[in-house]
């Protein structure tokens, strides 16, 4: 030990922290030997608290002011006066500040999938991540439970075992959530909260709070994506058998701006059966007229008649929820919605959706369920007077 060592240990009184990180939870102020002086003066300032350690036990906590200590350590005399422990007072006391703002862009995310029952899909598989942000409420017990005798803790030495807390409980929640996949990116804030809530009693025995969550993303198995993708192409489409004619016509156009090179052959055909097309329809249309000159045609050939079209595609079968009392039903095929109406199950008024629709709509509202009521009998006249 330096003799100069010593003596600024001595006359240092003024105890305060200024941060210039962004991770530093807690810091101990390093005095010399650990030996807080009578008198000391201590400021803590406002986003700190401040944790007196004295021989080994939690004394105290500061919040934002300044104080003064009084400890069993005294001044330089009493130093001296310790020769026979090597100049060192036996009376040790500490001084941590911990810092009380919020810690934000904390992530977290579901390492592996999460499997739910998914009310119109089945059995599905899905990931979530977001953010959060965490606080120190209660630095004594923080102190006490987390941070020990470390100098100088970061939050990266304690996200890790929230970030597990909050993947347990967004498990639970999504899994047990009753949610379909495609309506819960616009539940992610009640989600939220739910899981805040869920969170909450546990992270307050670390000291801890979390005062902001966000799910950021809930998403499906890339091989799953790409199918919803499918299907929903096909419902864009609409009718196949017009989006199949829309594709001939678009490839005949993109032939005649092409005449050279190697679609020469493609382009002479297509504008040869174009050709043939037009000139079966304007024979028709000019049979049974009278010729250039006024006259009568001598034979007049019937126009051949054209192959009998195909059947357009039978309409797809929609299926259908139903939200009764915050719940939601189904999926219900529209024969069994008939047979829930006759029996009363199903009113105008209940809300119902299918793939496609924007949002919940009354059943009488939507034409395609508006006639299951209106096929339903009047009710029966009353019974003819007695007598």
């Amino acid at each position: 030990m330096g003799i100069l060592d010593f003596l600024s240990g001595q006359f240092i009184d003024v105890i305060h922290w200024t941060d210039d990180t962004r991770d530093t939870m807690v810091w101990r102020f390093e005095r010399y030997g650990h030996e807080i002086k009578y008198g000391a003066k201590l400021t803590v300032r406002e986003g700190q608290a401040a944790v007196l350690v004295h021989e080994g036990q939690l004394a105290d906590t500061f919040q934002p002011g300044l104080y003064m200590l009084e400890t069993n350590n005294m001044p330089i005399m009493t130093t001296l006066q310790h020769w026979d422990h090597g100049f060192q007072s036996p009376f040790k006391s500490e001084i941590y500040f911990v810092n009380t703002t919020r810690f934000n862009g904390l992530k977290w995310g579901t390492r592996n999938p999460i499997m739910a029952r998914d009310p119109e899909f089945g059995p599905v598989r899905i990931r979530a991540f977001g953010s959060y942000s965490m606080r120190v409420t209660d630095p004594a017990k923080f102190m006490g439970e987390i941070v020990g005798t470390d100098g100088e803790f970061t939050s990266d030495e304690i996200s890790f075992q929230i970030r597990n807390i909050v993947v347990q409980e967004v498990s639970r929640a999504l899994a047990g959530s009753g949610i379909a996949v495609l309506d819960m990116a616009a539940n992610t804030a009640d989600l939220g909260k739910l899981i805040t809530e869920a969170i909450k009693p546990m992270i307050a025995e670390y000291g801890l709070s979390i005062p902001e969550f966000y799910i950021e993303n809930i998403s499906l198995p890339s091989e799953v994506e790409k199918v919803l993708d499918k299907r929903t192409s096909m419902g864009i489409v609409g009718d196949l058998g017009k989006y199949a004619q829309f594709q001939a016509a678009e490839a005949m156009g993109k032939a005649a701006e092409n005449p050279g090179g190697a679609g020469d052959g493609m382009g002479a055909g297509l504008g040869m059966g174009m050709g043939m097309a037009m000139g079966n329809a304007m024979g028709g249309a000019m049979a049974g007229q009278a010729g250039p000159w006024g006259r009568a045609p001598a034979a007049a050939q019937p126009a051949p008649q054209a192959a009998p079209a195909a059947p357009p595609p039978p309409p797809v079968e929609h299926v259908w929820h139903i939200a009764e009392n915050g719940q939601t039903h189904g999926p219900y095929s529209k024969a069994r919605l008939g047979r829930m109406a006759s029996e009363g199950g199903l009113t105008r008024e209940t809300l119902v959706w299918t793939q496609g629709q924007s949002g919940w709509l009354k059943a009488g509202e939507i034409a395609e369920l508006a006639q299951l009521f209106t096929v339903m009998p009047p009710p029966p006249p009353p019974p003819p007077p007695a007598g």
